[in-house]
């Protein structure tokens, strides 16, 4: 990564940051709300009696036929229609981790049972792709086919030929995060569902069992995801983060010492990152392990724990423009971390939460991180997390919130098929693959169905943005931009609302 700008830069952006943080009072409850209607707007399969977006309807409903199996429900990760397993297993990981984390902040809110729900949608599907211990079915649908057609989900008439992992065929990065979305929701589950959450902790131990045995990278196995979502940090990654959300929903020592003992020719304690993403899990691995660690019962580990804690730092201070010399996360004029073109929005939304998660830690232990550009206390780290949520709701250079329907100034042109052309539920008369580029992606106008609760791709490195359906660049909207802002949006709620102490349920 190169770093963004010269030191001297470093006070001009954080100056502008307070400017337009200090500028807009944000409803943090609205933002949580929306954000949680999304998932809705992305469901696959047969849709419930209480489905809220109702220019949705029912989709998918053959997906598996062709290979005679069930796999039906999931979610579609962006504006197109292909299931893709590892971003659907992250998503779940983060929206998991943010209730874990957040929960009696969430339910303050009284959104719960809708952050239940989402996560209950990914896991019912992935129980379903798990038809035996050794098999995990990756991907409904093809990338290819897909993306010649801009058609509404009901009205699909694409590829839906499914993909699976085997032992022959193996898949460890899959196999691995999809263990960790189910480990992590199982912890959500374990007290309103006991039942439910140790199904899928038998489902996750499984999992992580077989992409342990079985090692290969998915896209070997399944090479029609390499256009889409390749795994370029190998499948190392995903088995630690696995083992580690493991750990932390069953507390037996096996997974805890897998952690430990790989940690050096796995690379957690190898590898210094400066993003966290569907791909690449480091810095998030690092964040908890550093956490954990941190406990008294773990003190015989702690050189480690050390290591650990030093690369997770290396992340927090690369966000924070501390490190020394080319290791910094670029920024935007307006102060947006910028980590890549193509939907930068994903590492903005991923870092605010890690930041903020490790915030807590440090307030908790009462510690403080040194980086090479000084101390850093966890009211500064805090504070950065909150800029970065503020820039996305709207406190930026062109007042624009890129959480679609919030504010009063947002994307009206997503690049989202079923957004893009007149809902199923008004409009039943098929539209064909071509069809509907010819007429509703070409059209100037506003989407005829708002997005509400997405999170587009967002601007460019020099803060423009161009709300434009063809800029997908841009436009484009995806699970996991929104997925790890769910709980930062309870917490800030909860932090503005002036309230008493919150007693933990998790």
């Amino acid at each position: 990564m190169k770093s963004c700008c010269f030191l001297h830069h470093f006070s001009v952006l954080l100056s502008l940051s307070t400017i337009f943080s200090s500028a807009i009072a944000f409803d943090y409850a609205d933002a949580l709300s929306k954000s949680l209607l999304y998932f809705e707007a992305q469901r696959s399969g047969r849709l419930p009696y209480n489905q809220r977006v109702t220019w949705r309807d029912h989709s998918g409903l053959t997906d598996g036929l062709e290979e005679g199996v069930d796999l039906v429900g999931g979610y579609y990760d962006a504006g197109d229609h292909v299931k893709f397993g590892l971003p659907m297993a992250f998503t779940v990981t983060m929206l998991s981790w943010s209730v874990s984390e957040y929960g009696e902040e969430i339910s303050y809110v009284g959104e719960m049972e809708h952050a239940f729900e989402a996560i209950k949608w990914g896991t019912d599907y992935f129980i379903k792709a798990h038809t035996s211990p050794n098999v995990l079915w990756a991907e409904v649908g093809d990338g290819d086919t897909d993306h010649y057609c801009w058609q509404r989900p009901e009205d699909m008439t694409t590829s839906r030929r499914s993909f699976k992992i085997d032992e022959n065929n193996p898949g460890s990065d899959l196999a691995g995060e999809t263990a960790a979305a189910m480990a992590a929701a199982s912890i959500v589950f374990r007290k309103n569902n006991p039942h439910y959450s140790h199904l899928l902790l038998h489902h996750a131990q499984q999992l992580f069992q077989f992409g342990e045995k079985y090692r290969g990278k998915y896209d070997k196995s399944v090479g029609v995801v390499k256009n889409y979502y390749a795994s370029v940090s190998g499948y190392e990654d995903e088995l630690l983060w696995a083992a580690l959300w493991l750990y932390k929903a069953t507390d037996k020592e096996e997974y805890l010492e897998y952690v430990i003992n790989k940690a050096n020719s796995f690379g957690g304690i190898g590898w210094a990152i400066t993003e966290f993403s569907w791909d690449v899990k480091f810095a998030g691995l690092q964040i908890i392990a550093s956490k954990l660690l941190e406990e008294k019962k773990h003190k015989k580990h702690s050189h480690i724990q050390q290591q650990y804690r030093s690369k997770a730092e290396h992340y927090i201070c690369s966000c924070l423009n501390k490190n020394n010399g080319s290791t910094n996360v670029d920024r935007t004029p307006g102060g947006l971390l910028y980590v890549r073109q193509w939907n930068n929005m994903q590492y903005v939304s991923s870092a605010a939460f890690l930041l903020t998660f490790y915030s807590d830690f440090l307030k908790k232990s009462n510690q403080k991180i040194t980086c090479h550009g000084g101390i850093v206390d966890h009211e500064e780290l805090f504070n950065f997390a909150k800029s970065q949520v503020d820039y996305i709701l709207g406190s930026n250079p062109k007042n624009m919130s890129y959480l679609v329907g919030f504010g009063p100034n947002y994307p009206k042109r997503v690049h989202h098929r079923g957004a893009s052309i007149v809902s199923y539920r008004e409009n039943k008369g098929f539209i064909g693959c071509t069809q509907g580029y010819d007429y509703w992606y070409s059209r100037n106008g506003p989407n005829p169905n708002v997005l509400i609760g997405a999170i587009v791709g967002g601007p460019d490195n020099q803060d423009e943005f161009n709300d434009d359906r063809a800029n997908y660049v841009q436009t484009e909207a995806c699970t996991y931009n929104t997925a790890p802002l769910v709980g930062i949006f309870a917490k800030l709620n909860f932090l503005s609302s002036n309230n008493p102490p919150l007693i933990s349920s998790f």
